[in-house]
């Protein structure tokens, strides 16, 4: 078998972490003040520069969840932004009246900009600087981005992963090494869809289940910053916040 030539020049780079050096404030935790900051990492909350993804079965409730981990960071000082590939602004009305918290919170919705670019809406938004960004979806975002530009959806994804890549180290108006929590399809067996850099990317991938009896859970199959790995159980029954009730082991 013939070797395959490479496609293009590359200078190879060798590292020594004792030689990096980084903000102290890149490692200080975001809380959220609540049980789940435990499962987020082992500092205890999200941490900055990081993408988490979120999978899970259909109406299990990963917008609410993730917009509601969303508001509690953003109580607690942090510089937020909800970007929605899905929703609309009557849709999200709906979601404030019984999560009165998330009226709070700004919105980006791609929707009001059809006529528009939204590789170029999404990356103005961003250039302002954000702690923690919330996309719903990954996927819808990346048809947007596909339909306009006319590309195909690996192509778009990569663009878009460049945008998360910059802000992730800070490379924006106020410096902020942003985390991205990306709300992402999953195949019609539930696993993860998304190409290898969008794998290699990812800090931690959180899953949400329904559980046996009628229940729901979080739990994380993978996440390079440490944390519970356990089931964090939960309830939407309660108006203005996810409940998190009890964790049990993940083989429970």
């Amino acid at each position: 078998m013939k070797n395959k030539k490479l496609n293009h020049e590359f200078k190879l780079k060798l590292v020594k972490m004792e030689s990096k050096k980084f903000n102290k404030n890149l490692f200080v935790p975001m809380k959220t003040g609540k049980s789940v900051d435990r499962l987020l990492s082992s500092e205890g909350g999200l941490m900055k520069g990081t993408n988490t993804a979120i999978i899970g079965d259909p109406g299990v409730g990963k917008s609410t969840v993730t917009l509601d981990i969303l508001s509690d960071l953003q109580s607690k000082g942090n510089k937020v932004l909800f970007i929605s590939g899905e929703m609309t602004d009557i849709d999200m009305y709906g979601y404030v009246k019984r999560y009165p918290k998330f009226g709070k919170l700004p919105i980006l919705f791609l929707g009001d900009y059809l006529e528009s670019d939204p590789l170029e809406v999404i990356e103005r938004a961003l250039s302002m600087g954000y702690d923690t960004v919330l996309i719903d979806s990954m996927a819808e975002v990346c048809v947007a981005v596909s339909d306009y530009h006319k590309v195909n959806g690996r192509k778009a994804e990569s663009l878009i992963l460049n945008l998360l890549e910059k802000n992730n180290k800070g490379e924006n108006r106020g410096k902020h090494n942003t985390a991205f929590i990306l709300i992402q399809q999953v195949t019609k067996s539930g696993n993860f869809t998304g190409s290898n850099r969008f794998k290699h990317m990812l800090t931690a991938m959180g899953e949400l289940r329904f559980s046996e009896g009628g229940g729901r859970h979080l739990s994380f199959s993978k996440n390079r910053r440490g944390g519970d790995m356990s089931q964090l159980h939960f309830s939407l029954d309660v108006s203005d916040n996810v409940e998190w009730l009890y964790t049990s082991p993940m083989n429970v």
